[in-house]
């Protein structure tokens, strides 16, 4: 008598496992796929509502009003066009402020970098009082630009009473140096006191990339028998590069939309030598009624800084690929 064979059960086994789990994708995928992206979606409408509202709205009026003559005291305007766009660039004082601020950005990024990174390197040293180093190099980060701005003018006075002229005149019998009413000396003074106050702290924004970087690169770098100096264009710069694009990024954009340092110190002084652009939108906005050219300015200075971010940007990632 021969034996004959149990047809499988529906419901058990690998083979009936795998069509219900087919069927249940069949029934649920596209739907499931579907819900799961509109409710990551929803998570970016916060985002997407406040970015419309801060900044793509207020830039469109910016711009409305940049066509037109509106003094910010009277309904009664009329639309100019380009007039004052025309103006702005015909204009000696905008100009200048312009120039100063593009002068300004660039100089505190290049020093403070160059600054910063060593001084980073120095404080990560084992040394007795290391603590109290960071803390006093990270001290002047502490008060704002127009402190700072308001102390370093007492002590840049051009007048002979002013500290660092009387310190001179003490120490070498120097004369009084025109700090603040030469051009050159203004604009440098100017530059130096933004690296002063900016350096210590991106000296500890790269300190804590330094900490996360193993010991073991630089005991091996030293059985091979390289150097300091090696270790340090090798070792160390290449693996900074990521703080030194987000370091270069703050202090760009912070340089280009500087006001309360030059203000303080200098109030665009001597002349506009040392006027930036956001006091350019200030006074002629506020102080003279001027919201047509003030918001053509803003207009202008808005897409002078997206351009050099994005550009900054980019080259800082094409550089920190090459590297790493």
């Amino acid at each position: 008598m021969t034996a004959t064979a149990a047809p499988p059960r529906s419901g058990t086994g690998i083979g009936a496992g795998t069509a219900a789990e087919a069927t249940r994708r069949r029934r649920t995928g596209p739907s499931g796929g579907w819900r799961e992206a509109a409710a990551h979606q929803l998570f970016l409408v916060p985002v997407a509502a406040v970015f419309i509202v801060l900044f793509v709205i207020p830039l469109g009026q910016t711009f409305y009003w940049s066509l037109t003559d509106f003094t910010g005291y009277s309904d009664d305007f009329a639309f100019v066009g380009l007039e004052n766009y025309r103006t702005i660039l015909s204009d000696p004082s905008m100009t200048a402020g312009l120039t100063f601020t593009l002068l300004f950005a660039v100089a505190t990024t290049v020093l403070t970098t160059v600054i910063a990174i060593p001084l980073a390197v120095a404080l990560n040293q084992r040394l007795i009082g290391r603590n109290f180093a960071r803390s006093l190099f990270f001290f002047p980060a502490i008060p704002s630009l127009a402190v700072l701005g308001l102390v370093w003018g007492y002590i840049l006075s051009p007048l002979g009473s002013g500290v660092l002229n009387s310190v001179l005149k003490s120490t070498l019998g120097v004369g009084p140096v025109p700090w603040l009413s030469d051009p050159t000396l203004a604009k440098l003074s100017v530059i130096l006191v933004g690296v002063w106050g900016g350096a210590g702290w991106h000296a500890v924004l790269y300190l804590a990339y330094l900490q996360s970087i193993p010991a073991e690169y630089y005991e091996v770098a030293t059985i091979d028998g390289a150097n300091g100096r090696q270790q340090f264009f090798h070792i160390t710069l290449p693996l900074l590069m990521p703080a030194m694009v987000i370091s270069q990024f703050l202090l760009m954009t912070g340089g280009l939309k500087v006001f309360d340092l030059p203000y303080t110190l200098t109030n665009g002084g001597p002349g506009f030598a040392t006027q930036t652009i956001t006091q350019s939108i200030v006074v002629n906005g506020v102080g003279q009624g001027q919201y047509g050219i003030a918001s053509a300015l803003a207009v202008l200075f808005t897409l002078a800084v997206a351009v050099l971010s994005f550009s900054q940007l980019l080259i800082s990632r094409r550089i920190e690929r090459r590297v790493l």
